[in-house]
């Protein structure tokens, strides 16, 4: 911290020019997409490596105003704001975000970094600065959350005790706590910060920034802005790198990953006498991975990209195979078969369509594998994951300024094979590091999480940065545990759906950047719940819920 302050206050020009879009930044990030949709900017730009830099990929100069505002209200003159007669020097100051987020029943949302599964309401606040001096860029831009973490109904004490005996053998092998404690929660986070040395289309640095890898707009397989930001040294593209075969954008890391401290269940369960949560190690883990994308020359706007993650305990990081993404360590002895790396990949596919103003995507991933390329071939359906998509700009109005965008993502991450399920094997979870693909107690991938499925439908006006629309979602909690728990009941009436419908919007009024989502949900069979009651018909009624979740956002440019 003293170095970075050291080096604001060089008496050394600079200019702010490796500003980012973090990840989730209220309006302005799908601003660009839509922007790209429309012709408006570089249609070489995959939008699968995030977050954005959007200075030198569209030559911004303002990267957080938009060429569709009129900019001529009152904002501070950073230049001469930050500067002395003696030196010519300037920071830029990041936006103030403010974002809070109101859950009525039980805990609920997901992509959104630092904040937790709370019931009740919970507060998020973030701002800072971003500077250049030469070929070094810094960005300061701390976050901080309070969340009032009120007690709710979690897994119903009413399931047989060999019920909540599973749910543990389930959890044990992933840090998901349903609760963050018992008392209000408070957390202040690095955030979205980092220290960098860029030179053309490359950058290598230090940062604690959230990540995106992939084309999906809501669940990305390996990396998202579900949990809060991992510190990790990275090595990446700014901008594509343009060749005679077609256009390179790609990222290389090295991360550490911190574990919640929280058990599954705010409240412990025995069964049989014995405490059924078993601890997990304390040992930090080396998150290791990389995510390439390829824009072939000879077809215009298809990106073909392959990502990569590997994490290992810091004890178990011996050769230089476990240090890096793409090499393996020679770990294949019987006794050393349980301490072998977890690893997942995913191959993805974002194909624009800029004359239809449309653009469709795909990622297909693999969980944990261990399957030679013949076994892959063989049953390509074993561990699989993946999201699938397709978006599209409708001209609507008379001044062909505004548009309706229909979108639809599905994404499919329940196990397919009975035997594996039985095994407890499931997407982000492992029974060596039984942390699973999580930091700080919340998934880095998918935001529906292990055995999840989800279909979501949008329907929006857009005007610029102006969006106001309807999401329509069907979204099923954790089917590998509910077949874990049920296999042999074959029960298929305890399915946990819940159906939403909301309303959302973003609006721009001269500095601000206004954003609103109210969610209704009605939550089937909340927890795999049914009725015991004897008396009814098979078709009990299940322990339904409804919940309401309310999100608002306030951003100021200054």
């Amino acid at each position: 911290m003293r170095v970075l302050i050291a080096l604001i206050f060089l008496s050394i020009s600079f200019s702010a020019n490796a500003q980012t879009i973090s990840v989730g930044k209220i309006g302005l990030e799908d601003y660009y997409r839509r922007q790209q949709l429309l012709g408006n900017i570089d249609s070489n730009v995959s939008f699968t490596v995030r977050p954005i830099y959007p200075k030198v990929k569209f030559n911004k100069e303002d990267v957080f105003f938009t060429a569709d505002e009129d900019v001529n209200f009152k904002r501070i003159d950073q230049a001469s704001f930050f500067s002395t007669a003696n030196s010519k020097w300037k920071v830029n100051l990041l936006p103030l975000e403010f974002k809070t987020q109101i859950n009525s029943h039980h805990p609920y949302g997901m992509n959104d970094g630092p904040m937790i599964p709370n019931k009740g309401i919970q507060a998020y606040l973030s701002g800072g600065f971003s500077a250049e001096i030469g070929m070094l860029s810094i960005q300061l831009n701390p976050e901080f959350v309070v969340a009032s973490n009120n007690a709710f109904d979690e897994f119903n004490k009413d399931h047989y005790d060999v019920v909540t005996a599973r749910y543990y053998d389930f959890y044990n092998n992933i840090d998901l706590p349903t609760r963050f404690g018992t008392k209000a929660y408070a957390k202040a986070f690095i955030g979205q910060s980092s220290i960098r040395l860029n030179h053309k289309s490359l950058s290598v640095g230090l940062s604690t920034e959230n990540l995106w890898w992939g084309p999906a707009l809501r669940n990305s397989l390996l990396m998202s802005n579900n949990a809060p930001g991992f510190a990790h040294l990275t090595l990446n593209t700014i901008k594509p790198i343009n060749t005679k075969f077609g256009s390179l954008e790609g990222q290389i890391i090295a991360g550490r990953l911190k574990g919640s401290g929280y058990a599954p269940l705010a409240e412990d369960r025995f069964y049989f006498n014995s405490n059924l949560y078993v601890p997990k190690s304390e040992d930090w883990r080396y998150l290791t991975g990389f995510v390439f994308t390829y824009q072939p020359k000879w077809v215009p706007g298809l990106f073909l990209g392959l990502t990569q993650t590997k994490q290992l305990y810091s004890k178990d990081l011996n050769e230089i195979g476990d240090y890096l993404p793409f090499l393996s360590s020679n770990k294949n002895t019987v006794a050393q078969a349980n301490n072998l790396p977890d690893q997942r990949y995913s191959y993805f596919l974002r194909w624009l369509w800029s004359k239809e103003q449309a653009e469709f995507y795909i990622e297909y991933g693999k969980n944990n594998y261990r399957e030679t390329a013949r076994e892959n071939a063989l049953r390509p359906e074993t561990s699989r994951g993946y999201t699938v998509g397709v978006r599209k700009l409708i001209p609507f109005g008379s001044r062909n300024k505004e548009n309706l965008m229909i979108g639809v993502e599905v994404s499919q991450l329940q196990e397919t094979k009975p035997e594996l399920i039985a095994q407890g094997r499931s997407w982000y979870l492992n029974k060596y590091i039984r942390q699973g693909y999580t930091h700080l107690g919340e998934v880095i991938g998918a935001g529906i999480g292990p055995g999840g499925n989800v279909q979501s439908l949008d329907v929006s006006w857009v005007k610029g940065l102006k969006r106001l629309g309807l999401q329509f979602e069907r979204y099923v909690h954790n089917n590998d545990l509910y077949y874990y728990i049920f296999t042999e009941s074959q029960d298929f009436r305890r399915h946990w759906v819940d159906l939403s419908i909301g309303a959302h919007g973003d609006w721009n009024y001269k500095n601000f950047i206004f954003n609103a989502k109210v969610q209704a949900i009605k939550s089937l069979n909340y927890q795999w719940y049914l009725s015991q009651n004897q008396n009814q018909s098979y078709m009990v009624k299940g322990l339904d819920a409804f919940n309401f979740n309310v999100q608002l956002g306030l951003s100021y440019r200054f």
